[in-house]
């Protein structure tokens, strides 16, 4: 297990204060709070079920179980275009009669001028510009959702992880033809198949995928697995392969982390983003060196969930949905009335390593996605009462649920 530079930590602590206590966070310049966009069907009191965004060309796009749409919002305006649902086959499943696992749409993973999009036993393909599913790529048939991916625009191949299968797997879809071209399973050295799949990430300069897995036996708290490129095309068409048998793969431990949201930053760094489970855990941003796996600085900035790097500003931006007023993880890293979370939008440095500032955000706020061109960045979240554990939201400006808008700068 990797040693934790908690002079770091603490330091990261001590300078920064809550942004905007009180009230949104209406600042003159820096990162502050812009507006809000309303979400159809989405109002006060209604559990609003979203989970991964993107950027697609002029458009902000993000999933919505509640309307079982890829939902679509013009960045320049600010304006809500549409919910696309497709039809028939190509139908988002919603929220479906049971947990996150058995719901849908969930990842969204921009592929030139169209948008993979994880749902039950499935790929949905969309066309943003026509608001259309264009159409599917099945993945499963036991009734659980593919969830996160990555692309590796080199090689036109694009990795999405079926997180709650009895064993994880990932599936690699060539983005021409839009086939499986293979699979790779997730069994670890012991035998057992790893807890799940989170995001992941392609790095180009070294022909790797990264995908952070909730846990394996080494690791149970987490590890970050390097799956080489090469070793993923070198799997025989529409085979399959576990990922311990790939030629120069990797498993760094990622400490007490429990990860989500994965960002490449400058350099060599790797941004882990960390919800831990153990109450009473500091809640950390773990960064690594990705040719090492050893970690490199490790603050107390997380509790989120997707983590997204921007390179004009060369930051990161963590959505962190579980931030407590003490830094540290709520009762099981889960919030709730008896103890309660108060969402953030947190703000790194990736050249100095250090947190820049803490956003107010709204319930269950553990989306983000920023626009590089405008430097504006979209957070869905719930409304105040619903999920319970938010008694700060009503009060910081976030009631009815929707699409808060922030700048960067």
């Amino acid at each position: 297990m990797q040693t934790y530079r908690w002079k770091q930590v603490l330091a990261a602590t001590a300078v920064i204060a809550l942004a905007g206590c009180g009230g949104h966070d209406d600042n003159n310049s820096g990162p502050r709070y812009l507006s809000d966009i309303a979400v159809p069907n989405i109002k006060a009191g209604v559990n609003f079920s979203f989970d991964i965004g993107a950027i697609a060309g002029t458009r902000y796009v993000f999933t919505d179980r509640n309307n079982a749409s890829l939902d679509s919002i013009d960045i320049n305006s600010k304006a809500f275009l549409k919910t696309i649902q497709g039809s028939g086959d190509l139908a988002f499943t919603g929220l479906g009669p049971g947990p996150n696992s058995s719901a849908g749409p969930d990842g969204a993973i921009t592929v030139g001028n169209l948008v993979y999009v994880g749902d039950v036993n499935s790929v949905k393909i969309v066309d943003p510009a026509a608001g259309v599913v264009q159409s599917k790529i099945t993945v499963s048939s036991t009734g659980v959702r593919a969830d996160e991916g990555c692309l590796d625009p080199t090689h036109g191949i694009l990795m999405i992880s079926s997180p709650e299968e009895p064993t994880p797997f990932a599936t690699f879809i060539d983005t021409a033809t839009q086939r499986i071209v293979a699979k790779v399973t997730f069994t670890d050295n012991a035998g057992k198949p790893t807890a799940g799949l989170e995001a992941c990430r392609y790095d180009p300069t070294g022909d790797n995928f990264y995908v952070n897995v909730d846990g394996s036996t080494a690791n149970p708290h987490g590890e970050l697995v390097k799956l080489p490129g090469a070793a993923v095309r070198a799997i025989p068409s529409g085979g399959t392969q576990n990922y311990t048998a790939l030629a120069g793969v990797a498993m760094y431990a990622e400490g007490n982390c429990d990860p989500t949201g994965l960002a490449l930053g400058p350099g060599t760094d790797i941004a882990v983003g960390c919800r831990e489970a153990t109450t009473g855990a500091p809640l950390l941003l773990q960064i690594m060196d990705r040719t090492s796996g050893a970690i490199v600085a490790s603050l107390n900035a997380g509790g989120g969930d997707q983590l997204e790097y921007d390179a004009p500003t060369n930051r990161y931006y963590n959505a962190a949905s579980r931030w407590t007023s003490s830094g540290n993880a709520s009762t099981n890293g889960a919030c709730s009335t008896a103890s309660p979370c108060t969402p953030v939008l947190t703000i790194v440095d990736a050249a100095k390593r250090s947190v820049v500032t803490r956003l107010n955000t709204g319930n269950n706020a553990h989306s983000v996605a920023i626009d590089p061109a405008t430097g504006t960045i979209f957070v869905p979240y719930s409304s105040a009462t619903s999920p319970a554990g938010c008694p700060g939201c009503a009060a910081n400006g976030f009631v009815n649920g929707g699409v808060s808008v922030f700048a960067a700068k």
